[in-house]
Parts: C-alpha cells; structure tokens; sequence
C-alpha cells in the first residue's frame, strides 16, 4: 500500500509539472507581450518596467518557467512602484490587474467555491444515489419510469438556462428564495444556507440525473449477480443482501464519478459561479482569461489539475476499502 501512494505521488507530481509548463508555455504562444497584457490599458512606462523586473521578461523561457516553480516552493519577491513585496510560500506570483498576490487572491475567494461545491455534492450525491437505488429496486414500476423521466430532464438542460429560469421564478416571481449570494458561514450560517441554497439546487439538477441513472444500472447488474442469487438461497435477509452486498458492489462506480466530480468543483465552478455572480475561484479564474493574467491563471489551472489528480488517488484508495476484490500493489 505505502509503495503504490508513493508511486501514485510522484506520478501525480509529474503531471502538474506538464501541466503548469504547458500553461505556461500557452501564455507565451499567445500574440502580444506578456508584460504589456499584464500592465494593462492605463499602462504607465515605470509600471511596465516593475512588470518587466517582476516577471523576468528578458530572461528565457525556461527561466522564467523555473522562477514561477521556484517561488512555490522557497518564495519569491517582486517589486512594486519601486518597493520590494515579498511573496511567502507558496508563492504564484504577483498579480498587476488587483495589485495583490495571487495566492491572497485565491484563498480570499476560495470559501465560497468550497461552499458552493460541497453542498451541492452532498445535494446530488444523495438524491442521484437514492433515486438510482429506489428505481433499480423497483425497476419497471410507475416509480422507475418517473425516476428515468426526472434523469433524462436533468441531463437536457444546462445550468446557464436552468439557473436564470429558477431564479426568475423563486426569486423575483414568487420571493420565496433570497437572491443567491455568498455569506461567509462564520459570519451568518441562515443567511450562507439561503443564499447558496438555489445555486446549489441548480448545481445538483444537471448531475443527479447522472448519479441516478448510474445507480440504477449498477444495482440492476449486481441484483442479478450469482452472489446475490446465492445469498437468497442461503435465506440472507433482503435488507442485508441489499445493503451489505449488492451496495457494495454498486457504490464502486458511483465513488468513482463522485471523486472526479467533486475535485473539479473544488477547481471552480465555472458556469454556476457566473450564473449567480458568485465570487469564486471559477469566476476568478474566467476573469483572469480576460484579462490576461498569467499568475492567476498559472495558479486556477494548477489548483483545479491538483484536485483532479489528488480526488484521483483518493477514489483508487477508497476501492481497497469498499471492494475486497480489489488489490492496491
């Protein structure tokens, strides 16, 4: 076990690597220079000098890639108007569009992406799951036909649609929801709670038709096992044999979308924070693309590869522990 989590460690050292040289090297690919899309319109030739210093523009590429690494890890420092900022580790760099680090930046709009993307996990995690389980247990009833009918809606409409039509409706229509908005949770938890709670409906509609349908034909399958026959003849009970043994068997694939899609709203949801102007790292993130921010967005990409490869590992971990046919060497 120690040996594959070390293995898998250094694998997924090796991607971010790739991936922070390869966006890296994007943002050089790009027409224009770099330090004059960082300084901006209202550029001033002594900014641009500061920029120029800061990010090493006359050194080579490869240089300047090592730099940006470099600062992560040991810390970096930058100079602003004449006055040297130094950046603790971990260090993603200077940015000129806000006049702050990048990692201030981050984890200043990070409590609200890991909200936004918990609650509505735990949102669609349960009801997908649940519909899933109860439409496989009832498979061909009335219910089955209902729980498939809510899946295929879900999976037809895109959160830039669902999102404007049920904030019309609930907010300014029948004024039963608050206009959605992040509280942080320390400072009002009633007010955090409602004004998440439609972004975190809409969230969940588009992916629980997902969950539900993968339940459903994971448990069908495993209902039809010979396990579970056996289980059957052996005089198991049915809530048992439901969910000690086919459970087992269904959760599997469920964890595995689960963990993928958990860390790439940890990464930011892109859509549903600009649906609702929600001021995470996903509206961070597409603001940095506009604007041409390389820090910020060298710093968006590599969090969101982060998650995505560290949900990874975790989900392959978890496999040992729910399967016991499964060997982790």
């Amino acid at each position: 076990m120690l040996r594959y989590v070390i293995r898998r460690l250094l694998g997924a050292v090796a991607i971010l690597a790739v991936v922070s040289f390869a966006t890296f090297l994007l943002f050089f690919a790009i027409p224009g220079d770099p330090d004059r899309l960082a300084c901006g319109k209202t550029c001033t030739p002594e900014r641009l000098a500061d920029i120029r210093a800061s990010l090493g523009i006359d050194d080579p590429v490869l240089v300047q890639y090592g730099e940006f690494m470099k600062g992560i890890f040991v810390g970096r420092d930058f100079t602003q108007a004449g006055e040297v900022v130094h950046c603790d580790v971990p260090c993603f760099g200077y940015s000129f569009t806000n006049q702050q680090l990048v990692w201030d930046t981050v984890v200043d709009r990070y409590p609200a992406t890991l909200s936004l993307a918990l609650g509505a996990a735990v949102l669609f995690l349960v009801v997908g799951v649940g519909l899933g389980a109860i439409s496989a247990l009832r498979a061909g009833s009335l219910l089955d036909r209902i729980g498939i009918a809510f899946s295929l809606l879900g999976a037809s409409v895109q959160i830039f649609f669902l999102g404007p039509l049920l904030s019309n409706i609930f907010v300014n229509q029948l004024g039963w929801l608050p206009q959605a908005r992040y509280v942080p949770l320390t400072d009002d938890p009633v007010g955090w709670f409602q004004g998440l709670l439609l972004p975190w409906i809409v969230l969940a509609f588009v992916s629980i038709a997902v969950y539900a349908r993968l339940t459903r034909a994971s448990a069908i399958e495993a209902l039809g096992e010979d396990f579970v026959r056996a289980g059957r003849a052996r005089g198991l009970p049915t809530r048992t044999l439901h969910l000690k043994h086919t459970g087992r068997a269904t959760v599997t694939p469920v964890l595995t979308v689960f963990g993928l899609d958990l860390a790439t709203l940890l990464g930011g949801a892109i859509i549903t924070e600009t649906v609702f102007n929600i001021q995470g790292v996903g509206k961070l993130a597409l603001t940095a693309i506009d604007r041409d921010d390389l820090p910020l967005i060298m710093a968006t990409v590599l969090i969101a590869a982060a998650f995505i490869v560290i949900g990874n590992l975790i989900v392959d971990l978890f496999y040992a522990v729910i399967d016991p046919r499964v060997r982790i060497t």
